[in-house]
């Protein structure tokens, strides 16, 4: 198979803008993990107008898929985690070429996973994690028990991804495999969640109270990200926050972790005078 796409991948690899090259050869009959192709050519490259160019081959009764990724598109979705398959391309595909040992030094950065660049994922995924809690809460409440059970399998998902983060470690794509080993305690509540033969309400019930003691006990190290960003001046207004940088990324979970954690006092609310004697502004600041 190499072989055949050796033309292919040499044509990319003289191009000065190419960093790096990987082949993934799928490792079973049906595999989700290289989108059912047979083969998967990943090209990382340092910048392109484009930043996903997919582009499809066929050989025979093969089929390949060409995926050509700007360096930073790739930074935004390790750091979001929302492409878990690159994850596993990078880990398990096979290096063709690797300019200056870009390639080797990224698969490095992985294994090691710098601590600032772990708080940040983190703290994006605790943001997910309460959101889809809170709302499943809601809806339990409420006794509309099939979407509360839809919230907290996704909560329980999030949950997964942030034991494996802490482990120091990327989410891949059967992260239950992963969690499995590193957290049974959050393996067992999934399993009993949607395979326990108790009424959909008690299993709820259970989870939820379950679920309070490891969402509490995660907060701290969930919150040390938005935290230590917001640490940065006396206090912020919400486009401000909204505007960071850093905190970008949170994006649609944002003001709900942010109303959790002034609920739980690791954000305080500053209160200032508007030219209505009954209105006031309202910004946060962190409790120091």
């Amino acid at each position: 198979m190499e072989a055949l796409l050796r033309p292919i991948y040499q044509e990319r690899a003289s191009d000065p803008n190419t960093l790096g090259i990987i082949l993934v050869e799928k490792r079973a009959e049906f595999s989700p993990i290289t989108d059912m192709f047979d083969s998967i050519l990943f090209i990382i490259t340092k910048e392109s107008s484009v930043p996903v160019f997919t582009k499809h081959y066929t050989y025979g009764d093969k089929k390949t898929a060409l995926h050509i990724i700007t360096e930073k598109q790739l930074r935004k979705w390790l750091l979001l985690g929302t492409n878990p398959k690159m994850v596993d391309w990078l880990i398990n595909g096979r290096v063709v070429f690797d300019r200056n040992e870009y390639v080797e030094s990224l698969k490095q950065e992985l294994y090691v996973f710098p601590i600032n660049g772990r708080k940040a994922r983190m703290g994006i995924e605790f943001a997910k994690l309460t959101r889809r809690y809170l709302e499943g809460k809601l809806f339990f409440e409420q006794h509309n028990y099939l979407d509360a059970y839809n919230h907290m399998v996704d909560s329980l998902h999030h949950l997964a991804r942030l034991a494996v983060f802490e482990n120091g470690m990327h989410p891949e794509v059967m992260v239950w495999k992963q969690v499995k080993q590193l957290d049974p305690s959050i393996y067992k509540l999934y399993d009993e969640l949607i395979s326990s033969e108790e009424t959909l309400e008690k299993r709820l019930e259970l989870l939820f109270l379950a679920s309070d003691f490891l969402i509490h006990s995660r907060t701290k190290d969930g919150a040390q990200h938005i935290v230590e960003v917001l640490g940065l001046k006396e206090f912020w207004t919400i486009q401000e926050i909204h505007e960071q940088e850093e905190l970008k990324n949170y994006s649609v979970d944002l003001e709900v972790f942010i109303e959790f954690l002034i609920d739980k006092g690791y954000i305080l609310i500053e209160k200032q005078q508007t030219k209505s004697n009954e209105i006031m502004h309202r910004y946060y600041k962190v409790r120091m």
